[in-house]
């Protein structure tokens, strides 16, 4: 096993940060939210819209978890789930609901850049979604029909296509969906955060929340060494979620995606990658994703592991990976490695849960969080406001634990082996 040290692009080529405190003394407002990341932080800047006071507590800094250290790609729609199968797993209502929202997640978060005037580096070029093999189109043709159908304005490319967009002769065929793109997504949330500052929301970092009681209809969050007493609570910690609510940790599987990228790359090199700025990822069980950033630097990800000290493991497959993908790259040094914890659950959809009067939790965006997150804590805040929970793109629902979760994420290292050597025998 080769472990590196982390170093993020992200952190390196963001927006400045905001020095911010740590909470002390007490306090009151009308919502807390715990989390601030894309989900917190977007609930944040809707209730401060309708004048609500927010008080927002961070156990790092700003997008300290996933929202500062993901691959940044702005891709609607679930991953697994088709729109008839959403109407397997919710009826007909709730899955019409989430159709027509997952759709617009892309649009709504480069609308909430917009609105914002934040500076992300965001462009919605189109994300390229590549096949590996002729049974990956055939399993995707069905869904593209339906998404389709629904407006998704999807496209399948043949080889030759694949290779003039993208730049690699790896891949048989390809999907693109015009309505992907990508941020830089350690700016976004603190462009977030400065928004929502500048509508009176107070932001504290390494104020991990400790205890969460209700006590005559009002609730107390406390850390180390101070509280809040608020009307409502909000829960946006997805795959960093702890103990605070019980079971909760137990209802999503962490997974640790990784991320490699270069110091800028002559155009001679990589000027024939991605050159009309679609983001890409690919059909097989292992994923690769990667875009192409406005200073000729390439970021390419996968699965991987990170550990507390802040090390890496799967970087030299990574590296490997990226270099059949892209034969282009031989050689280059990788100057950034980093990666963080996105959460899984058992049905590949997001949950919203709604455990006590007050109290809402929103995770579980299965690799599609960039967008997803924007709609949940949206719809976390209208909930607050007083809508119907009835009238939700996503179902309020019990908490439940994923079953043999602890063999689920004890296995995860072999079976993406596994994964691996099956992806190799259907490329052959």
């Amino acid at each position: 096993m080769m472990v590196d040290k982390s170093r993020s692009l992200w952190s390196e080529t963001a927006t400045a940060a905001s020095p911010r405190l740590a909470l002390t003394g007490s306090h009151r407002a009308d919502v807390v939210i715990v989390g601030a990341g894309f989900t917190g932080l977007r609930a944040a800047l809707e209730l401060s819209e309708s004048g609500l006071s927010v008080v927002v507590l961070e156990a790092g800094d700003v997008a300290h978890g996933a929202s500062g250290r993901s691959g940044g790609q702005v891709n609607p729609m679930p991953p697994f789930n088709t729109p008839s199968q959403l109407r397997k797993l919710l009826g007909t209502e709730y899955a019409e609901r989430l159709t027509n929202t997952s759709l617009q997640s892309a649009d709504d978060l480069f609308a909430t850049v917009k609105k914002y005037q934040i500076d992300c580096q965001a462009r919605q070029n189109g994300w390229l979604r590549v096949l590996h093999s002729a049974k990956a189109l055939r399993n995707a043709e069905l869904g593209i029909r339906e998404w389709n159908e629904n407006g998704a304005g999807m496209e399948i490319v043949g080889r030759t296509e694949v290779e003039k967009k993208s730049g690699t002769s790896a891949y048989q065929s390809g999907i693109i969906t015009p309505r992907g793109g990508a941020v830089q997504p350690l700016s976004l949330s603190r462009g977030l955060a400065k928004a929502a500052e500048q509508r009176g929301v107070q932001i504290y970092s390494k104020s991990t929340v400790l205890s969460l009681d209700k006590s005559e209809g009002k609730w107390t969050a406390r850390t180390s060494s101070g509280s809040v007493l608020s009307e409502s609570v909000i829960i946006a910690t997805n795959g960093y979620t702890g103990d605070l609510i019980p079971r909760l940790s137990k209802s999503i599987i962490p997974v640790t995606p990784i991320q490699i990228a270069t110091d800028p790359l002559p155009e001679e090199m990589i000027g024939s990658i991605l050159p009309e700025g679609h983001t890409i990822s690919d059909s097989r069980r292992v994923i690769m994703y990667a875009r192409r950033e406005p200073d000729n630097r390439l970021v390419y990800g996968s699965h991987g592991r990170v550990f507390g000290n802040d090390t890496i493991d799967g970087v030299e497959w990574l590296i490997k990976d990226a270099e059949r993908v892209f034969p282009q790259l031989k050689g280059v040094t990788w100057s950034y490695r980093w990666g963080g914890n996105i959460a899984l659950t058992d049905d590949h959809l997001p949950h919203l849960h709604e455990p006590k009067p007050g109290l809402l939790v929103g995770l579980g965006y299965n690799g599609r969080g960039v967008a997803m997150s924007n709609v949940m804590g949206r719809v976390m805040a209208e909930r607050v406001l007083g809508a119907d929970p009835n009238s939700m793109p996503f179902p309020t629902s019990p908490i439940k634990e994923v079953p043999f979760r602890a063999i689920q994420i004890a296995g995860v290292g072999q079976a993406i082996w596994f994964l691996r050597l099956l992806d190799y025998l259907e490329t052959r």
